[in-house]
């Protein structure tokens, strides 16, 4: 699963690295070292401009909500539920498939967090069911510093209590999709510890490739089996993982500092 992630890159970086024709300044976040659900988030996407006379998608960096509501929803509330879609059911799940076939992005970040759980506790998120206290949290990234490109999906949800003319009328969301964990060797992994990422937790984001950018970004592409042949998982080999301090199970705590990496464990491990 996605439920914590970094993301530091400011946005003339971000439209560097994925080509952005058009963001605006006065949508600029601080950078965010403890991003956690229902936070506003960057995304690319493509998509035409509002109110212009070409219809062409425009590659854009935008702010959205992390916690997908889908159009139909009576309420925005469920939203904090739905961060993750799993790449296995997004396109037959009736909360994602219709954002899966026209309305897919791109959520840039440094990387994300993870949490060690036990053998036991794997099992039952797997299951669905609630699971014991988080562990050691470790932070997981490209092994070469690139930027962490999760697929994502967003959604547009009117709240019908409000006038249109109202800057809150549209909620516009997104959601992170998931697939199982790697269980090859990481490029590069701690001294003690997890040797995959399938060790630290059986779900992780899914990162997609600069390869598949564009495809997965084109709002023509609508075909289901050749959206989902876009979400087989990148190459082996590319990850790396290292503990980080405790502190950000604290959504309070954020900056830098989380980012440390350390020497040992704070916590207690089965590794």
């Amino acid at each position: 699963m996605c439920g914590r992630y970094a993301s530091s890159r400011g946005p003339e970086d971000l439209a560097g690295i994925f080509e952005v024709e058009k963001w605006e300044p006065e949508e600029t976040l601080e950078p965010d070292y403890n991003v956690a659900p229902t936070k506003e988030v960057y995304a690319v996407l493509d998509r035409p401009l509002k109110d212009a006379d070409d219809r062409r998608p425009v590659r854009q960096l935008r702010r959205l909500k992390w916690g997908l509501v889908p159009s139909w929803a009576k309420s925005p509330e469920g939203g904090a539920r739905m961060i993750n879609a799993r790449a296995e059911t997004v396109h037959e799940k009736p909360s994602y498939r219709r954002a899966f076939a026209t309305r897919r992005c791109i959520l840039p970040a440094d990387g994300y967090y993870e949490w060690v759980t036990a053998k036991d506790e794997r099992e039952l998120e797997v299951e669905g069911k609630k699971k014991r206290p988080r562990k050691q949290p470790y932070f997981v990234l490209p092994a070469d510093g690139s930027v962490f490109a999760m697929a994502g999906l967003y959604e547009f949800w009117r709240d019908r209590t409000l006038p249109d003319e109202h800057p809150l009328a549209w909620w516009v969301t997104c959601s992170v999709i998931t697939t199982e964990a790697e269980t090859s060797p990481l490029a590069v992994a701690p001294a003690e510890g997890p040797r995959s990422l399938s060790d630290i937790h059986p779900r992780m984001p899914l990162m997609l490739t600069p390869d598949r950018w564009d495809a997965w970004l084109d709002p023509a592409r609508t075909d289901a089996e050749e959206l989902r042949s876009l979400l087989a998982p990148p190459s082996e080999g590319l990850m790396r993982a290292y503990p980080v301090s405790t502190a950000v199970s604290n959504v309070r705590n954020n900056g830098p500092e989380l980012l440390t990496e350390l020497a040992a464990p704070e916590e207690s491990t089965l590794f």
